[in-house]
């Protein structure tokens, strides 16, 4: 009797050690966790070695960044399959341990990074720098326009991600009662630099050409409502 409940702890604590681990899969593996769909994919490089090249339909959240790392990773959906890289499987291997610890359902590390995925023959995306947002045509925008809304996001950002659906129910709700002006997070450093945009997303209202509001983060939609309107 007791050697029966020896091993039956025995299993159940194998299960939960298990269970709380995070997996290490080849590049095999991943890219049929991704084809599958319904996964989130999360690189945990910098955004230098994001820009570079990447997978197809990523997010960005730096490891090394802990403090932007915590925050991004707020917008996940931790009932969602998460799969991570890096360059050579190291960061990714400790974000996704870390990613688990927090409450990540399953979490999924390709081993030995993009460069094992490279190896494998496996489709990137190369990034190409498009044309740089001119700190002239930000201001043309705002001083020929009545009220515009800048967002200042990116389409590697978790959180600008989330934004989208409250964006779009925004768009149809004050159809033609403002502008909306899209400064590049990972692209157009000029001007966020002279907007004083440190933080994705960033939401700012100009109204006749001045500021009348601005908010870092996520933001409600009766939020942007107000600023536009009042």
């Amino acid at each position: 009797m007791k050697n029966r409940f020896f091993c039956t702890l025995t299993a159940a604590l194998f299960f939960l050690a298990c269970n709380s681990n995070a997996q290490n899969v080849d590049a095999n593996a991943f890219e049929q966790k991704i084809n599958a769909g319904g996964v989130q994919v999360l690189d945990v490089r910098t955004a230098g070695e994001y820009s570079g090249s990447h997978l197809k339909n990523v997010m960005l959240a730096d490891w090394t960044n802990k403090a932007q790392f915590e925050e991004r990773v707020k917008y996940l959906d931790k009932n969602k399959t998460l799969l991570v890289y890096c360059a050579a499987g190291g960061r990714s291997g400790q974000a996704a341990v870390w990613l688990k610890e927090q409450g990540f359902k399953e979490v999924v590390n390709l081993q030995g990074g993009i460069t094992a995925w490279n190896a494998a023959s496996k489709p990137v995306v190369k990034q190409e720098g498009g044309a740089e947002l001119s700190s002239a045509a930000f201001n043309a925008t705002v001083a020929t326009n009545q009220i515009v809304l800048v967002d200042v996001g990116a389409e590697w950002c978790p959180p600008c991600k989330k934004m989208e659906p409250v964006l779009e129910a925004l768009a149809k709700e004050l159809q033609g009662k403002y502008t909306l002006l899209k400064v590049d997070g990972g692209n157009d450093a000029t001007v966020m630099k002279e907007i004083g945009a440190a933080v994705l997303p960033t939401y700012m209202v100009y109204k006749n050409g001045k500021l009348s509001w601005k908010k870092e983060g996520v933001v409600t939609l009766e939020e942007l409502k107000d600023a536009l309107t009042k």
